[in-house]
């Protein structure tokens, strides 16, 4: 049985107020999409770079209680800017207060600006890596022993398309694979992640594949990027308009796409 399509929405926390950024939270789940995502910086990546700005993980408890249906997550955690045993915990606790609905999206960290401004350490690309490899294994023996535990095996996701690490970790402790690229690209980077998953002794078929895709690149992008394999496609969407208009035409080859293998 093939994986579903699934549509996520990365609702990206800049340039807009809360206020706005929940309508759009609460827009977006009643449209119907699979998956409700931020992103884990502490300023704007585009436009006014000392814009309007919300910190990644308390909003995603306020979305927790603020959504009924939607996975929510973080696309993604930086993993330099908490201590792995304390977002453990964070992810445990919004786990349950969104009734296992999260997604602990988890990568190296990269925007110099966050550490700069909060006082972290930016090391180099490398060094950020080997410290994504420790933590990972730090996450899993803490969620193990929490109690309450998780009300599921909560699903990891790891963002970035090294192939020499990010591609290892994430056919070791990962659920989806989540990239960026041409369908070329993202062939590519699937092929080099089923190498390491026959390395560590996953099933490939285990890890979903999900893709940062331009909204507005449905007709050039979906069914190219569906053929190499990925069954994730997440629209990024910029405050503080957040335009939902033409995410209702890939809900609707979504449903056109999972009609058609059912």
């Amino acid at each position: 049985m093939p994986r579903p399509v699934r549509i996520g929405v990365q609702l990206q926390p800049q340039h807009a107020e809360y206020a706005g950024i929940r309508r759009a939270a609460a827009a977006a789940e009643e449209l119907g999409v699979d998956a409700l995502l931020n992103w884990d910086h502490f300023f704007p990546l585009r436009g006014d770079p000392e814009g309007k700005h919300f910190e990644c993980w308390t909003m995603l408890g306020a979305w927790a209680e603020a959504t009924s249906r939607v996975e929510i997550g973080a696309l993604v955690t930086c993993n330099s800017y908490r201590n792995p045993e304390l977002l453990a915990d964070m992810a445990r606790t919004v786990d349950h207060i969104s009734g296992g609905r999260l997604i602990l999206g988890i990568g190296a960290g990269w925007f110099e600006k966050d550490y700069e401004e909060y006082g972290y350490e930016f090391g180099t690309a490398g060094s950020r890596l080997d410290a994504l490899a420790a933590a990972l294994l730090r996450i899993e023996r803490r969620l193990a022993a929490l109690n309450p535990p998780p009300t599921r095996k909560i699903p990891v996701l790891i963002g970035g398309g090294g192939e020499q690490k990010t591609l290892r970790y994430t056919a070791r402790h990962a659920d989806i694979w989540h990239g960026f690229g041409d369908p070329e690209t993202v062939a590519r980077k699937h092929r080099v992640l089923d190498g390491w998953c026959e390395e560590e002794g996953r099933d490939p078929a285990d890890i979903e594949r999900s893709a940062g895709v331009d909204v507005h690149k449905l007709d050039e992008l979906g069914d190219r990027l569906l053929a190499v394999g990925t069954t994730m496609f997440t629209l990024g969407l910029n405050g503080p308009d957040y335009d939902l208009g033409p995410v209702r035409d890939w809900l609707d080859w979504r449903d056109e796409r999972n009609a058609a293998t059912a």
